[in-house]
């Protein structure tokens, strides 16, 4: 399977202060990969150095099996990057601001940016400035698909987006991907992971703590135990054989017992935590 996204012993500084410190890993080409981590992790740096937007000290990286450093023009012209937060000038017509993204990148991008508009229900005679968040997102949306590229880089693309538009924009991603696109997914939503991803690097404080299937690390044998004993209610993590819990609990007046799967979160929160 190619590789589409090779990063290897990247490190990055920004004077005496942390930025990445060698990180690797690699994304398979038709694959929707996770990236996650708290603010600060460290995520922003390491896409900003995929895409040659910062210089890093060590460490390569290559994007569609071509070093970003030496290539950096040709690669981006295979990539649509939606940054966490898009700016445009207000004044603009959405219209004119998806025409001119497509121009930078000398495409004729009017069919598929049609398309597009229609998908996530956008008015393209609006002002940038009369738009919501939401709306603002889906226009950066479009900019970043509209010429189809083959590797899609997005920064938690889905916060401002009604639920009804979060479902169209996975939808989008997952046309794309089964025509032989690619899609980096940086997020804090580990629902969105769950449901889209197969595979997940996760960052902490510039360095990576884990890159595996998100089916391997949300598989646990921990459990949320709620209950009434003994006249008391009782919420908590039970983590080990549920045999030794019910040989625990004789004796007790149990009067209600529910036992359930843990939250998502808790299931990640633990590679954050000290």
């Amino acid at each position: 399977m190619n590789k589409v996204i090779e990063i290897n012993h990247l490190t990055k500084h920004y004077g005496k202060h942390r930025g990445v410190l060698d990180i690797s890993f690699h994304v398979n080409e038709g694959e929707i990969f996770g990236f996650l981590g708290p603010n600060g992790a460290g995520k922003s740096t390491t896409i900003r150095s995929m895409l040659g937007l910062i210089r890093f000290e060590t460490g390569s990286i290559k994007i569609l099996g071509k070093d970003i450093q030496k290539d950096k023009e040709t690669i981006l012209n295979e990539i649509g990057y939606m940054p966490s937060e898009a700016m445009f000038y207000p004044a603009m017509k959405v219209k004119d601001i998806i025409r001119m993204a497509a121009d930078v990148r000398k495409k004729d991008c009017q069919q598929e940016a049609e398309k597009l508009c229609e998908r996530l229900q956008v008015d393209v005679n609006k002002k940038i400035s009369d738009l919501s968040l939401g709306n603002r997102k889906k226009v950066s949306i479009i900019c970043a698909m509209q010429h189809k590229p083959k590797l899609f880089v997005f920064d938690e693309p889905t916060s401002g987006l009604d639920p009804l538009m979060q479902t169209e924009f996975f939808k989008l991603i997952r046309e794309y991907v089964a025509g032989g696109a690619t899609c980096m997914l940086s997020t804090h939503v580990l629902s969105e992971v769950k449901q889209h991803c197969k595979n997940v690097a996760i960052m902490k404080e510039g360095r990576l703590q884990c890159v595996d299937t998100v089916d391997n690390i949300t598989k646990t044998s921990t459990k949320r135990i709620r209950m009434l004993r003994d006249g008391k209610q009782e919420d908590f993590i039970f983590k080990g054989d549920l045999n030794d819990l019910s040989k625990e609990l004789v004796g007790h007046d149990i009067a209600d017992i529910l036992i359930e799967e843990p939250p998502l979160e808790e299931i990640f929160m633990h590679f954050y935590q000290e």
